[in-house]
This record gives C-alpha cells, structure tokens and sequence, in this order.
C-alpha cells in the first residue's frame, strides 16, 4: 500500500469543500476532479489505473469478469465460458485473474455467495438450508463445510456468535 500523496490530499480536500459553496461547484469541481485524476495517474499505482482503464487490456478484462460474477454469483458456470464472455483464453484468464485477486474466477464466486449468504442469514433470518439454495449451493452440508472453512463456524455457530457482539 502507496502513502497518501499530500497533494492528492489537499485536492480531495478541495472537493470535499466545495459542499460548503455550492455556486462553486459547477465551475470549479471539474477542474479539481481532473487534478485528482491526473495525480492518481502519475503517482504509483498509476500504471495500475491505466492498465485497466485501457479497454482490452487484461485488467481491463478481468474487471469486466468480477462484474459478471458479482451479478450473476448464484448461478454456475464455467471458466471456459466466462474467459469467452471477457475475450481471454481460458489459462490467460485464469493467470490474470489470479494475479489481481491472488484467487481463481470459481473462489472468486464461493466467497460471493458465502458472503452473501452470511447477510442473509444475519439479515434476513434465513435458515443454513435455504440461504445456501439461495446463494447457489446445490448441497446444504456442502455450503456448511465451505462456509465453516471461511468463517471458522457453521453457520448457526457463527450467527449466533455475530449476533451476540455488542
């Protein structure tokens, strides 16, 4: 993780303080969010932003996948054709995709859906059964034991233990 440049800062802040002005804002804000644009991309993660701002890059791609899984997390699918729907092969999908999360397009969605399944059991009051239909899981005891290894508890466990919490 990059320090936060001070002028990125005080341009932010700048932003920021034109709530207080609101006459300002629209001759004024455009001028400071391009100052921040510019100071994003020349400081250290800017390579980083250009990569995947560049349509048809691999960051750019691999982005277009998290927003398919994120959207479509519950339903199955398969690495050859998600690597179709972003215009990658198979193998370069799964490289890039690793390389940028440090996990595979399928741990991708498991931590989706038990993430998701988790609010709507905190949420929602669903029972381990149903949130885990919900979410995609074709086995409720397949669902506990994944859900168990990502929150070191079965699901009722861990419930009750969140919702004990002060």
């Amino acid at each position: 993780m990059a320090p936060l440049d001070v002028h990125l800062l005080d341009a932010v802040e700048r932003l920021v303080a034109l709530l207080d002005s609101p006459r300002d804002i629209r001759p004024l804000a455009p001028l400071i969010l391009r100052e921040i644009t510019y100071r994003l991309l020349i400081g250290p993660q800017g390579a980083r932003l250009r990569q995947i701002a560049s349509a048809g890059a691999p960051a750019y791609r691999i982005s277009q996948a998290i927003q398919w899984l994120k959207s479509h997390f519950a339903e199955s699918f398969s690495v050859e054709a998600l690597a179709k729907r972003v215009g990658l092969s198979p193998s370069s999908l799964h490289q890039h995709f690793k390389s940028i999360t440090a996990i595979s397009p399928l741990q991708y969605q498991k931590q989706l859906r038990l993430q998701e399944a988790r609010r709507l059991l905190l949420g929602e009051s669903l029972d381990a059964a149903d949130a885990a239909y919900r979410v995609g899981y074709e086995s409720p005891s397949q669902f506990s034991r994944e859900y168990r290894r990502m929150f070191g508890a079965p699901p009722r466990k861990d419930v009750a233990a969140v919702k004990v919490q002060p």
